[in-house]
């Protein structure tokens, strides 16, 4: 099997559940009236580090791929633009 499919499919599979727990947390922080800036800043570094996380989960599987490479640089920015919006 294509290894980009498989890894795509496990993207598919196990994104939307990350999606929601950050979802959720940004609706619990919305709900208790932080600053907005602040509230998606907490967001983005919450979502990116899980993101992250899920990427280097199957490291040693997906390593040489193009996609993978693209994601993981793509999930630590989305870490990294939280961390800017946390800082202004």
């Amino acid at each position: 099997m294509d290894e980009n499919k498989v890894l795509f499919n496990y993207y598919l599979f196990t994104i939307p559940h990350i999606t929601v727990l950050a979802g959720a947390l940004l609706g619990i922080l919305l709900l208790l009236k932080i600053d907005i800036k602040k509230a998606l800043g907490i967001f983005a570094v919450s979502y990116g580090t899980m993101l992250t996380i899920l990427a280097l989960m199957v490291r040693t599987h997906f390593s040489k791929l193009t996609f993978y490479k693209i994601s993981l640089i793509l999930f630590v920015g989305f870490t990294l633009l939280g961390v800017v919006l946390l800082l202004t």
